[in-house]
């Protein structure tokens, strides 16, 4: 057998051992462990059974308390008890339960002489008033709780509502205390004082939340859930702590933060309870709103709480208040401004100019980068009726009361223009219109005078509140338009602007305001945000007004103060570009630019419809021509900007037009060569050297703007041309507008003119005027139909209820027999004209006429006029320009201005007795008409040059021919000397005049008798022939 050593023996038993040792401590380890865990299991156990046993127990005790109360009453002692005790285990499940508690103690609050049963007797027990303090602070903190998750607009919901906000009203006041009556008076003190100790406690809990969820969940809706108890029981709420405090600054933000920014709340309590605006308006509360905003501090504190909507409702509540306590706004008018402007600008931050991921649509402020919830959405409708008080007339009265208070220089009455029209069939004008007629005729002419220190009280007053009102534009872009009709509405807040205006600084308003350009200080913002004010409700008034508003009852502005003004914007305006300002403008500057831009060119544009300013008025004389176009040439800015934006100020008699026609040009532009047919199908004579283009264009113009073809029609009236809505007759109609649209561009392009007198509402779209922010369709309607002008404005005016004339938002027309409505919305002719929506109606019609019914022809048109002229070249002119550009010029052809610059051949002479006979008789023998024949005769166009016969290339030429145009070989020695000294081979008296229109040439036979000359030339200038007239 193998042998085993003793030593490895021992070794081997001993490590076996330990491992039985500490299997066996473990094991008894795992008992001991187990054994605690079962032991406090069973703790746990037992304690929730007796936590449980307690619980029912309690509840049991609780449910026979109120199931007895029926019969009996409980005394104050028994309801703390059994309240203590519900508090104790209080949960979810325990609603009911505390609801009849509350009832309960609101029950004994009312028992008439019964000491012992007011719950409230408790607080004078020594022993308990600190846990009944205690007991009533964690019952209204729980009821409090229960408030925040209720709906009022559930009807069972609504009943626990009341039931909370009565314990709350009841406990934290003591004017409804039995207790304190008759004797117990002496004690009310003391119970004040455990009232404040209450609402001190609620509002470190944040009772104001509280409040201000429950008034967002029965106001923020369309229509309010909560009733006239409910709305005034919060309120009173909301208002005894800040009382309490004596309006401390802590409590006066709490209220503003939590109850004044819940939308249009100040609009409710106004409707629904008028006793609680009597108590607002009892404690000043908008005064000391006021004055505690008016630490710049605490205002950003609030709106950084508030964020953006919240504080524009704040900004609403505010208004209104503002609107309710006119002297409190007058008196405090510079920190409520300064505290509205401050708002609105903090608004502007949440403000974005574009749609993106991050933004959110506000229906007030646009693009908004914070979300705006369902109850937002729904009260905005109450918060923009608050807002539209700021720019109502009691509180634009208010505070523009400096400037409203001043009187205009007043004159003897004259009576106004008599209109050229008859306006006995308009309807009766309103009382405001008649009013201001009255005002607007007693007054003389307002002008720059000076005088008024830029540093004065009154001035910087209202320069913040004109920054007031630019600030409300560029923040509520929703409402804009709104703000600009309110700031329009009082007749003589505009003319006293400007007035006002007119006054500032040494000179009066121009110099002061060029030199606030160039300083960046506030005081120059602020006069610059003035000036842009002015600016921008003045553009829209006269947007607004119609031609008989502007020019014959002179509406807020006379003509002459039109023309005054123009003049100070055209120089403001013309400084800021050719002075380097505009180029590098940005934010406000550039806002200021085309405000005041805007307001000049919608004068402007009324200018060229309807003339109220003298010549020149627009022109610059100081503008040099040839240094402007120097520096286009040279690419500066400056002058690209001028000519982008004022290119009125340009004055075209002089060599500009000579230097534009030289820019080049594309090949499309090129050479156009034409042959003549005659009616015998032979080629007529006649080298084109641009004449014969010219007559040929003339002929296709003068066949396709015939109206009688149907593709144009003439307006009524003035007979200017415009496309016929019914061309569609013709099958290809849309590819002849766009041919017609490319000849009138090659006539225009080639400096050739053409006898067509467009309409100025279609040649105002052919330059892209309707896509302009300054364009409005009403004022160019005149130029379509003036009697239907006529009647929509009548519409405008009337003063009874529109609803009875029977119209709807559709237009019937009669095409070729058949009567066809045409909608201008959808469902327009189910929907009636009303009161409300007559302007709507009035601009639709006018943009239906003038637009929509011939859409497809003018676009046509333009597509082919503009793959000729680039559309960027019309800028610089205004439409009656370019209508020059396209007819030449309409006035009466300058005799005097023609003989100077003709040139004469074959002998012929200025002192020669034929061309004396034949300038005589074109002078006086010859009707305006007959001269525009003769014209046409030589030239192929009836109208002057443009810029005169200076302008005509070839020039108008005169030769002296002695044998008929097929046998002409031109001038020789001796037909010059012939024609020179009156010498005939034979008398000519057989032969007619003729002309070469490619050369501008009148080829003249040397007549003998004045007579002769007269009626050969008469009857030639009559004759529709071609080049084949001897």
């Amino acid at each position: 057998h193998e042998y085993s050593s003793p030593l490895c023996f021992t070794q081997s038993s001993k490590s076996e051992f330990l491992d039985k040792a500490r299997q066996a401590r473990e094991e008894r380890k795992g008992y001991k462990a187990r054994d605690r865990a079962a032991t406090l299991i069973q703790a746990l156990v037992r304690r929730f059974l007796c936590r449980c046993r307690l619980q029912k127990q309690i509840r049991k005790e609780v449910d026979d308390l109120f199931q007895d109360a029926g019969t009996t009453k409980s005394n104050a002692l028994s309801i703390f008890k059994i309240a203590r005790k519900l508090l104790f285990i209080f949960c979810q499940d325990d609603k009911l339960r505390f609801e009849k508690l509350c009832r309960s103690i609101l029950g004994s609050m009312d028992v008439e002489n019964e000491p012992k049963v007011w719950y409230v007797s408790l607080a004078l027990s020594k022993d308990l008033t600190i846990p009944w303090i205690k007991q009533i602070k964690d019952l209204l903190w729980i009821s409090c709780q229960f408030l925040k998750k209720l709906k009022p607009d559930i009807m069972q919901d609504n009943k626990l509502v009341t039931l909370y906000l009565t314990m709350l009203v009841t406990f934290t006041d003591t004017s409804t205390w039995k207790i304190v009556r008759g004797k117990g008076e002496a004690l009310r003190p003391a119970l004040t004082r455990i009232c404040e100790n209450i609402m001190g406690h609620l509002n470190q809990k944040g009772f104001y939340s509280i409040l201000q969820i429950l008034l967002t969940n029965g106001l923020a809706r369309s229509r309010p859930s909560l009733t006239k108890g409910t709305l005034t029981a919060v309120f009173t709420l909301a208002l005894r702590p800040v009382i309490a405090a004596h309006f401390s600054d802590n409590l006066l933000r709490s209220l503003l933060i939590h109850i004044m920014s819940v939308p249009a709340v100040v609009s409710h309590i106004y409707t629904i309870t008028p006793e609680c605006m009597t108590t607002i308006q009892t404690h000043d509360l908008l005064r000391k709103f006021i004055l505690f905003l008016s630490c710049e501090e605490q205002c950003v504190d609030i709106c950084v709480c508030l964020e953006g909507s919240h504080t524009l409702c704040l900004l609403g509540n505010l208004i209104h208040l503002g609107y309710l306590n006119e002297k409190v706004l007058e008196e405090e008018a510079n920190h409520f401004v300064t505290e509205l402007t401050d708002m609105l600008s903090y608004c502007q931050r949440y403000v974005s100019q574009k749609k993106s991921n991050l933004t959110h649509w506000h229906p007030v402020l646009g693009w908004f980068s914070q979300t705006v919830d369902y109850g937002l959405n729904e009260s905005m409708p109450l918060v923009t009726k608050q807002l539209q008080y700021l720019w109502g007339m009691p509180v634009i009265r208010t505070l523009f009361s400096d400037v409203l208070s001043k009187k205009l220089e007043t004159q003897e009455p004259t009576p106004p223009p008599q209109p050229t029209t008859s306006q006995n069939n308009l309807p009766v004008k309103s009382l405001f219109k008649r009013a201001f007629q009255k005002s607007a005729s007693v007054r003389n002419i307002l002008k720059p005078v000076g005088g008024r220190r830029v540093d004065s009280a009154e001035v910087q007053k209202v320069c913040s509140i004109c920054v007031l009102y630019q600030t409300a534009l560029t923040t509520l872009t929703q409402i804009r338009l709104q703000i600009l009709t309110g700031l329009t509405y009082l007749d003589d807040l505009l003319p006293k602007l400007w007035a006002f205006i007119c006054e500032l600084g040494p000179q009066g308003g121009l110099k002061l305001f060029i030199e606030c350009l160039n300083n960046d200080t506030e005081e120059s913002k602020q006069l610059l945000a003035m000036l842009m004010l002015f600016c921008d409700c003045s553009r829209h008034l006269i947007t607004i007004l119609d031609d008989i508003e502007v020019y014959e009852e002179q509406i807020s502005f006379k003509t002459e103060e039109l023309v005054t003004i123009s003049s100070f914007l055209n120089t403001f305006v013309y400084k800021m570009v050719w002075d380097g300002i505009l180029e590098n403008a940005k934010g406000e500057k550039l806002d200021l630019f085309h405000s005041v831009h805007g307001w000049l060119m919608v004068l402007y544009e009324r200018d060229c419809r309807r003339r109220f300013s003298p010549d020149d008025n627009w022109l610059r004389k100081d503008l040099k021509p040839s240094l402007l176009f120097q520096e286009l040439e040279k690419g500066k800015r400056r002058a690209q900007l001028l000519l982008q934006y004022i290119p009125h100020v340009i004055p075209h008699k002089n060599d500009g037009y000579d230097q534009l026609r030289r820019l080049p040009v594309n090949s499309i532009k090129g050479v156009i060569r034409v042959k003549f047919v005659n009616d015998l199908g032979v080629d007529e004579a006649g080298i084109d050297q641009d004449g014969v283009f010219k007559e040929f264009l003339e002929e296709i113009i003068k066949k396709v703007f015939n109206p009688a073809l149907n593709l144009f029609k003439t307006t009524s009236g003035n007979e200017r041309l415009y496309p016929s809505p019914t061309s569609y007759i013709h099958e290809n109609h849309l590819q002849l507008f766009e041919f017609v649209g490319k000849m009138l561009g090659k006539a225009m392009y080639e400096g050739i003119v053409v006898d067509v007198p467009f309409a100025s509402f279609f040649l105002g779209q052919v330059m892209g005027h309707h896509h302009s922010t300054f364009y409005s369709s009403i004022d160019e309607l005149p130029s379509l139909d003036s009697e239907f002008y006529k009647n929509l404005t009548s519409i405008k005016r009337y003063d009874g209820d529109v609803g009875d004339l029977g119209l709807t938002l559709s237009y019937d027309e009669d095409v070729m027999g058949q009567l066809v409505c045409h909608e201008l919305i959808p469902g327009g002719k189910t929907m009636p004209v009303t009161n409300e929506n007559k302007i709507s109606y009035i601009h639709l019609m006018a943009h239906f006429r003038m637009h929509t019914q011939i859409k497809e022809q003018t676009s046509a048109f333009i597509r082919g006029f503009r793959s000729i002229i680039n559309p960027e070249w019309l800028h610089m002119f205004s439409t009656p320009e370019v209508q020059r550009l396209v007819s030449g010029d309409n006035a009466e052809i300058d005799l005097d201005d023609l003989k100077k610059h003709t040139v004469y051949y074959g002998g012929f002479h200025s002192s020669h007795r034929v061309i004396i006979w034949l300038w005589d008789i074109l002078s006086s023998d010859f009707s305006s008409e007959e001269r525009a024949m003769f014209l046409k005769f030589v030239t192929s166009c009836s109208r002057p040059p443009l810029l005169g016969f200076a302008y005509l290339k070839p020039p108008f030429s005169i030769r002296c021919v002695e044998v008929s145009d097929d046998q002409d070989t031109g001038d020789t020695l001796g037909s010059v000397l012939r024609g020179f000294f009156t010498i005939r081979k034979k008398e000519p008296g057989g032969r007619l005049p003729t002309s070469s229109t490619c050369f501008n040439l009148l080829k003249l036979p040397n007549y003998s008798k004045k007579s002769i000359l007269r009626d050969k030339l008469r009857y030639a200038i009559s004759m529709n022939t071609g080049f084949e007239l001897s």
